[in-house]
């Protein structure tokens, strides 16, 4: 059965609250927003400043594509610069409707790997208003962690973090304290999603291609695994796993069998590593056709759910943990954030500066 997340991490939870709850909120103060450009999506998300966190005013989540054929031509296309173009058009007319204080624009693997990344982020700023920083693979795993470090308060040990990208995979090495995880090492490794399915195509619905593609990804983890020594502390036990991407929330919401993706329900569950199999099983034998109809995949990420899949079954064959947590949480909570902790220290230097 899916673990239950402890009392704390579900209050914790409930600070990023679904928009539907906090609409009725959207003018309860000045707002934060961060924008994630992806090499397949690109999100936003609006949260205003409650407790140790936020809550959520606004979400967007668009499928664009942008990395599309930059693995063979080493260029963003046209057609993926429109329809990204066309998405953050739609993210500046919903922020313009609001109080937002201060807003952080991030750029991940499409744009690092490109000829014309920074050209493109110049457009994007001449026609959107946006001004896009390009962040390194570190920082990724760093906003990553920050996001996730609510799930692993009142934790010991080692924890391995990762997040299946469309064109990148970060990987966290990390020390459980009491005052929080610590960043041991990290890897961003230049295959996701995107890069897996314009490389192996069809061959990974087949069961001879998918163990392939598993194996690939294999070879690509060991110099992590050989710096690192992840396996011995495996052994030795109390290292826990924790994933965060579009293929970690499917898996779960195929275990807990939704008929509809509800991100409260999945976000901190624990998977077992038999209902995580079992669940990465029933997809496979779903075929094209099944995981179009299916309602935690649907038409627009068919294409990229089985090369998601080899990715967490590689990560799961060199490092066999008993369950894996879920985290529907990322990048752009990690900048919201560093957002509101620096907007909080800056509001504290005023008031001191005013008292002396």
């Amino acid at each position: 059965m899916v673990s239950v997340r402890a009392s704390a991490e579900l209050e914790t939870a409930a600070q990023w609250n679904d928009t539907r709850f906090d609409c009725a909120r959207r003018n309860a103060g000045p707002a934060f927003a961060a924008l994630d450009l992806g090499t397949n999506n690109c999100r936003m998300l609006v949260a205003t400043p409650l407790g140790d966190g936020f809550r959520v005013l606004d979400s967007f989540s668009r499928i664009v594509r942008l990395g599309e054929g930059l693995h063979s031509t080493g260029r963003l296309g046209e057609p993926a610069m429109d329809r990204t173009i066309t998405a953050l058009r739609t993210c500046a007319a919903r922020l313009a409707r609001r109080n937002v204080k201060d807003v952080r624009a991030i750029a991940t693997e499409a744009c690092r790997r490109a000829s014309n990344g920074a050209d493109f982020l110049g457009r994007i700023k001449q026609e959107t208003g946006f001004d896009f920083g390009i962040i390194t693979g570190r920082e990724e795993a760093e906003l990553a962690l920050e996001s996730c470090a609510p799930l692993l308060r009142a934790k010991t040990g080692r924890a391995l973090l990762f997040d299946i990208g469309g064109g990148s995979t970060e990987l966290a090495w990390v020390r459980l304290t009491h005052g929080g995880p610590e960043l041991i090492g990290y890897a961003s490794l230049p295959i996701g999603v995107v890069t897996l399915a314009e490389s192996w195509g069809d061959a990974g619905y087949c069961q001879d291609g998918f163990e392939a593609m598993v194996d690939d990804v294999v070879d690509r983890l060991r110099p992590f695994e050989s710096v690192h020594c992840i396996s011995q502390e495996i052994r030795h036990g109390g290292v826990r796993m924790l994933g965060t991407s579009g293929t970690v929330t499917t898996l779960a919401g195929v275990a807990l069998n939704l008929e509809r993706y509800r991100r409260l329900d999945v976000d901190g569950v624990e998977l077992c590593r038999q209902e995580a199999d079992a669940a990465l099983a029933r997809l496979r034998a779903l075929g094209r056709t099944g995981l179009m109809q299916h309602p935690c995949v649907g038409p627009e990420r068919v294409d990229f759910v089985l090369p998601g899949c080899a990715v967490f079954a590689a990560i799961t064959k060199l490092w066999p943990v008993p369950q894996v947590m879920v985290a529907d949480r990322g990048l752009r909570e990690g900048v919201l954030l560093r957002l509101i902790r620096a907007d909080k220290a800056r509001h504290s230097g005023r008031h001191q500066g005013c008292r002396r």
